[in-house]
C-alpha cells in the first residue's frame, strides 16, 4: 500500500504542502523503516522530476520485502529565491559553486524536522519499529551526501544507510572533516556507490576513495561499489536497489 499526505516544513518554506509518499506492506507486521528524500522520484514515473522514477513500488511489492519507506518531496524552488531551493534543503555545509552560485547550508533544519518532526508521526501513525536499529535512511546525490551527514550527526537515530551518487564534490573538505570528528556507533552500516561514467567529473574518482577510506578508518561498515555503466540519473538508480536493500537487511 501506497499512502501519500501532504505536510509543510515551516522552518524551511513555511506553510507551503509538499507530499509525503508512505509505503507498507500488504501484510501483517511491524516493520523497519526506510528514510528517503526525493520521495516524487522513488515510486512512480508520473510523479518522478524528469520522468523516470526508482520503481521502488514496483520493487516492494513483488519482492515481498518487509519494509516500511518514507519519501519525503523535495523543494522544487530556485536556489535564489527566498525559500531556497533543493540544494540548499539538502546541504549541510554552505558552498559556492560555478554553476549554482552560493548555496545556503540548511541540511541541519531538514534532518531535525526529520527526526523531531516526521519520524515521530510516522511511528505514532504506522507499524514501525521504533529502534535505532531498525531505522534506515538513504537518498542519491545530494540525498546520498544527506545520508551521509545522517549517519554522522543524527546516529542516534539511524543504524544503515545508503548513499547512491552522493554529491562529495561540493563541499568535499568539510565532508572529510566531518567523519573524522564523528564518533560513530557501533555497527553503523553505510552502502555507497558511484557509476563507472561519473566518476570523471568533479574529482568524484580522488573523492569516492578519499570518502570511503575516511569512513572504514572510523570502523564503519562500508559496502562500496562502482556500478559498471552506472550513470546519475534514476534509471541507474532503480538497478542499485536490490543491491542496497540487501546490505540494509544484512544480518538483522
Amino acid at each position: 500500500m501506497l499512502d501519500i499526505f501532504e505536510t509543510s516544513i515551516p522552518q524551511l518554506t513555511g506553510d507551503e504542502k509538499r507530499k509525503v509518499y508512505v509505503y507498507v506492506p500488504d501484510f501483517e507486521g511491524e516493520f523497519p523503516v526506510l528514510y528517503m528524500f526525493d520521495g516524487q522520484n522513488l515510486f512512480d514515473d508520473e510523479e518522478a522530476s524528469y520522468g523516470k522514477s526508482w520503481g521502488l513500488l514496483k520493487y516492494l511489492e513483488e519482492s515481498e520485502t518487509p519494509l516500511m519507506v518514507v519519501g519525503v518531496e523535495c523543494n522544487h524552488h530556485d536556489e535564489k529565491e527566498k525559500t531556497g531551493g533543493r540544494l540548499s534543503e539538502y546541504s549541510p555545509f554552505s558552498f559556492s559553486d560555478p554553476w549554482f552560485g552560493k548555496i545556503r547550508a540548511r541540511g541541519g533544519i531538514t534532518m531535525d524536522w526529520f527526526v523531531n518532526e516526521l519520524k515521530p508521526y510516522i511511528d505514532e501513525n504506522y507499524p514501525s519499529i521504533n529502534d535505532r536499529q531498525y531505522t534506515f535512511i538513504a537518498g542519491s546525490s545530494m540525498g546520498g551526501l544527506m545520508t551521509i551527514y545522517a549517519l554522522c550527526r543524527y546516529g542516534k537515530y539511524f543504524s544503515r544507510g545508503a548513499a547512491l551518487s552522493p554529491a562529495l564534490s561540493f563541499s568535499s573538505s568539510k565532508v572529510l572533516e566531518m567523519i573524522e570528528k564523528t564518533r560513530f556507533r557501533k555497527g553503523t552500516v553505510l552502502y555507497m556507490d558511484y557509476g563507472e561514467k561519473e566518476l570523471g567529473y568533479r574529482n568524484n574518482r580522488e573523492l569516492f576513495g578519499q570518502v570511503n577510506a575516511a569512513l572504514i578508518n572510523k570502523k564503519v561498515l562500508v559496502e562500496s561499489r562502482v556500478v559498471p555503466d552506472g550513470r546519475h540519473n534514476e534509471e541507474s538508480w532503480e538497478k542499485q536497489v536490490p543491491f542496497f536493500m540487501d546490505v540494509l537487511f544484512y544480518n538483522l
